[in-house]
Order: C-alpha cells, then structure tokens, then sequence
C-alpha cells in the first residue's frame, strides 16, 4: 500500500489450546507436547487441501493478549538484562505476530490437530505454512544470545514464563 503507515489482515481460524494464562504456557513449542486445534474458517478450507502430507507446520498468529509496542523485553530464558525486541520472542512486540512450529497429526475437514501447541487457546490464526526440512533447515546458523544459554536443562512443560521468572528469582 503506497503512502500507508498500517496493513490489514482478515483471520482465517483461530487455535485451540488447553492455555489460558501466559504465565503458564510454554514459551517455545519445542517445550511443549500439549495437544491443540486450529480451527480454520469455512471460506479457507479449500487451502488445507494437500496439507496432511506434511509432518510440521508453521502457524502465524495475532499475539491477542499482549501488549504492543515495547523495543526492549528482558526474555524468558535470560532474566539478566532486557534485550532488543528483534532478538527475542517475546509476544510483547510493535505488531503482535507470533510463529510456532508444530506438529500435525491430523486433518479433519476444517480442524488440524496438532501437537507441540504454546498459544493462548482462542488465538487468532492469520496463516498456515508447510514447514519444509529442505528450504527450512540451515546449517551452521548462529542464535545469538540463545546459543549461550543451558537449555538442554529445561523439561517440557517447564519452559513458561511463569516458572522460567520463578528460576531467575531463586538464589
């Protein structure tokens, strides 16, 4: 759009979770082996057609619950210092988009059930992409602060900001 500052998505689904509260939902959904459904809109079904040959997906949803707006967040997994919303995932963002891999175990007319799910249930869906190992995948890449953190420790279920924020207040 030339000349405009906004864009306006339509939501095609919204996504279903046994999360209710942000604190206690995981804050990646490789820690997470939570069942969920995304429910997508009648006038969008026509686009799962092929969709149940692939293993994993990439849901890209409207953050509903956060805050917008914020360029420093301190993340979940790093409680020492606030850091640049770009090199984190923190749901708390100038445009409220967040990402998750999952996995699909299913298509069942409009609702894919999928496994590995870490949104707020009723999360809008905005769009569905195939996760493709042989465009996805890159090797040798570098994650940044991430890559310096132990989280070979963290256990599913465990990775929330509730708990994670419990840990970096122990002594």
């Amino acid at each position: 759009m030339a000349g405009s500052n906004s864009v306006r998505y339509q939501f095609i689904g919204v996504i279903h979770s046994p999360f209710t509260d942000q604190k206690d939902t995981p804050i990646q959904s490789i820690f997470s082996n939570a069942q969920g459904m995304v429910e997508v809109f009648p006038p969008f079904v026509k686009g799962l057609d092929g969709l149940s040959e692939f293993s994993h997906l990439y849901l890209i949803y409207h953050f509903h619950k956060a805050t917008p707006g914020r360029l420093e967040e301190t993340p979940f997994l790093d409680g020492e210092k606030p850091r640049g919303i770009f090199c984190i995932r923190h749901y708390n963002r100038p445009n409220p988009i967040g990402i998750s891999i999952v996995e699909l175990e299913k298509v069942e007319g409009n609702c894919l059930f999928v496994k590995g799910v870490d949104v707020l249930d009723g999360t809008p869906l905005l769009d569905i992409k195939p996760y493709v190992v042989r465009f996805d995948n890159r090797e040798n890449a570098r994650s940044g602060w991430v890559d310096k953190k132990p989280i070979k420790n963290i256990q599913d279920m465990e990775a929330t900001p509730g708990r994670l924020l419990d840990r970096t207040r122990d002594p």
